[in-house]
């Protein structure tokens, strides 16, 4: 373990692309992932690396599910992962039409449902579709013509849900039907200027604020519910990607980071543990049932 400020890097991973960190409250652990060497992984606050799970496609998000298998998203599509035995288990591909892409960042909102994001693969190309996967297995398009769809996350209220589309280096905020799981409008949330980096992965703590990863820019930035910047950590790596909050009380932040196309960084690669003084929003498992009010959906296919 090796400390830069407050930042203590808790696994050297050497990770090619770091991205994904989920925090599962039954088994008290952090899910996490490589995309370009495809692999997911575990870790264990005081226990260190306790799994690894090779992977036949590049990856872009887990999550646990209700039922204690892990539901991924990858270059295939959506498929079930049976930890014990690691067999995957494929549900549905929504687009078959596009093999160059593949899935990238992904999360669940508090009804269990799963929201994920393709992506082209070998460039910047308005090709990214934003996808819902009900706890029935039901995929819904929403939205497309996305460069890079990337950190999701939702208020305490669940009113808005946070979206990055990263390659236009904007975090998105639109108006949320929590009921239905629907989108409303959109507004920008927040917005980088190239050199200020690249916003990345981002999750969301108790008090409302928004923890966005920035690669390229050496930084976590803690946004305020109105799009200012509230507070910026420093990383000791180029490229953090993602972030989450984890450990019994929530109030650990896990960031992710990736080593891809960085020379000569010990840490790059490296997950990390940071307390910064707030706590997470429990993390809700895939189909996880909820008394919601169910209305139909019009873009249901």
């Amino acid at each position: 373990m090796r400390r830069a400020d407050n930042v203590d890097c808790v696994l050297a991973g050497k990770a090619a692309l770091g991205e994904g960190p989920v925090w599962d409250p039954a088994g008290q652990c952090l899910y996490w992932i490589d995309i370009k060497r495809p692999a997911l992984y575990r870790y264990t606050p005081g226990r260190g690396q306790t799994g690894t799970w090779p992977l036949p496609r590049p990856v872009g998000c887990v999550t646990p599910a209700a039922d204690g298998r892990i539901l991924l998203a990858d270059q295939d599509g959506f498929a079930w992962l049976d930890p014990p035995g690691g067999v995957l288990v494929r549900i549905v591909d929504p687009e078959p039409h596009c093999p160059d892409n593949r899935f990238n960042d992904g999360k669940v909102d508090r009804a269990g449902r799963f929201w994920a994001g393709s992506v082209y693969e070998h460039e910047v190309r308005e090709a990214g579709t934003l996808y819902r996967l009900d706890p029935d297995l039901t995929v819904t398009k929403w939205e497309s013509g996305l460069t890079c769809p990337n950190g999701i996350g939702w208020s305490p209220d669940n009113r808005t849900m946070y979206f990055t589309d990263s390659m236009v280096r904007t975090v998105w905020a639109y108006e949320y039907d929590f009921a239905t799981g629907g989108l409303g409008e959109r507004r920008v949330f927040a917005r980088l200027d190239p050199s200020d980096g690249v916003p990345d992965g981002l999750t969301v703590d108790r008090e409302g604020y928004v923890w966005s990863a920035v690669w390229d820019g050496w930084r976590v930035i803690r946004y305020a519910p109105d799009g200012s910047i509230d507070r910026e950590i420093h990383m000791p790596v180029q490229r953090p990607t993602s972030c989450m909050f984890g450990g019994a009380a929530l109030d650990v932040l896990y960031v992710t980071s990736a080593s891809v196309g960085v020379e000569r960084a010990a840490l790059a690669g490296g997950l990390f543990a940071i307390q910064v003084g707030v706590k997470g929003l429990p993390e809700t498992p895939f189909g996880l049932t909820r008394a919601v009010e169910r209305q139909p959906d019009p873009r249901r296919r």
